[in-house]
């Protein structure tokens, strides 16, 4: 198999990868990365959350934790104590993410996110 061979294969792996394609669909939610983020802090309640994120509305907030934690990437811990009390907080693969991929993306756009703000204004006129 020659170089170009292998190169074409590796590539055609990725785009076929169904694993890949979850992994991206986290980033294709709005409000995914956004509470990701908030909950890098540390645990919180969501009436803290939601107030910490500003501009997210109640329903959109427990679609988005329910997402979250059914991908394994947040932790809901119910406390039993009266009045009923109930946190989230990121789990170890939700973490891995954050300061993975996340912090490199976010060091990304510090360092362009101008310069894509200003291609995209460039090609809306």
């Amino acid at each position: 198999m020659t170089d170009q061979n292998a190169r074409e294969e590796r590539r055609h792996e990725w785009v076929a990868d169904c694993s890949l394609r979850a992994a991206t669909d986290l980033l294709a939610h709005t409000w995914d990365p956004v509470v990701l983020a908030a909950l890098r802090a540390g645990a919180c309640r969501r009436g803290a959350l939601r107030a910490s994120i500003g501009g997210i509305s109640d329903k959109v907030l427990t679609e988005t934790l329910r997402r979250l934690t059914a991908n394994g990437l947040v932790v809901r811990r119910a406390h039993a104590k009266a009045p009923p009390r109930v946190e989230y907080a990121l789990s170890d693969l939700g973490r891995s993410l954050v300061e993975g991929p996340m912090a490199a993306l976010g060091q990304w756009v510090a360092e362009h996110g101008d310069e894509l703000l200003e291609a995209q204004e460039h090609n809306a006129d």
